[in-house]
């Protein structure tokens, strides 16, 4: 199968398209033929070096995906041969023609493939950082970085929760959050004045998406450390107090993969795509996702 790959550490310039052998399931898994596969914010980190799990090289890359069920492991019974299914890649090997998956679900009926590879991890990362927080009905929440692929998942699934959402982006992106429900909010220089012209006394919760070095404004506008979430923070969350949310360490939210359709079919949850690349073109996408202000999702289309 063709798949990319990287087999040393740098820019996009490092990733290539390469002949892998087929993948089987094992028990409990499927494979699937992918259809699309989504890019996100952590694999030009993994490309580069910056993080690396212990990960040795050549390494494939993509977690997010979308396809249709050709072969199935000993034990599954969620999902059969030909079932349009969307998930997390097994060993972040989604950019492939093959991609075998233990947590998957049945993709909404409204949904395409590219809509439904954009979901996946950002679902499962912001529903992840909202049950941390607590996040409920007649919370006021603020999302720093909220129109992104992750932030604009968080913003939608609070505000289903029936919680008040301010969110921050880029001037150019002050419609779009209105659209998903939040009160928007210039970042920069100011933004916790800002922030406090719409809630006086600060907010309940706040998620910290990007990791941009701002936890002491978040700290001080949710009232302390204990109300505050990074997903993207480590060194910063070490140094405040502040809770570093990591699927590996501290529970998942993969449940959610099962349960975000009768949002979807509701009415109730969207997350745009951006921009869709051929697989020949995944330098381009991990150039343009490194570059930033993406609104949604950046997806490969694979087949």
């Amino acid at each position: 199968m063709k798949a990319a790959q990287f087999s040393r550490y740098g820019g996009p310039e490092v990733l290539e398209i390469v002949d892998l052998p087929d993948p089987h399931p094992g028990p409990g898994q499927v494979r699937i033929a992918v259809h699309a596969a989504g890019v996100s914010g952590t694999d030009p980190k993994l490309r580069s070096g910056e993080l690396s799990f212990g990960a040795s090289l050549p390494q494939t890359t993509g977690s997010d995906v979308a396809g249709v069920v050709d072969e199935v492991g000993e034990g599954v019974t969620d999902v059969a041969a030909g079932d349009r299914v969307f998930g997390i890649s097994d060993d972040h090997a989604g950019v492939a023609e093959l991609a075998l998956l233990t947590y998957r679900a049945v993709i909404p009926p409204s949904l395409g493939f590219a809509d439904a590879a954009g979901i996946p991890v950002a679902l499962e990362t912001a529903t992840r950082g909202l049950d941390q927080l607590g996040v409920t009905s007649g919370s006021t929440l603020f999302i720093n970085g909220a129109s992104g692929g992750i932030g604009s998942t968080a913003v939608q699934l609070a505000v289903a929760r029936g919680a008040r959402v301010i969110g921050s982006a880029s001037a150019a992106n002050r419609d779009y959050l209105s659209l998903l429900g939040a009160e928007p909010v210039t970042y920069g220089e100011g933004m916790s004045g800002r922030v406090r012209a719409l809630a006086p006394g600060g907010v309940d919760h706040a998620l910290d998406v990007p990791g941009n070095g701002i936890l002491p404004e978040l700290i001080d506008l949710a009232g302390g450390p204990q109300n505050v979430i990074t997903l993207a923070d480590f060194a910063g969350a070490k140094e405040h107090g502040v809770h570093f949310s990591n699927g590996f360490a501290d529970g998942n939210a993969f449940g959610s993969l099962a349960t975000i359709g009768e949002l979807v079919e509701a009415g109730k949850f969207w997350l745009p795509v951006d921009k869709t690349f051929p697989l020949a073109q995944i330098a381009e996408a991990h150039r343009v996702i490194e570059h930033g202000h993406v609104r949604g999702r950046l997806v490969l289309i694979i087949r």
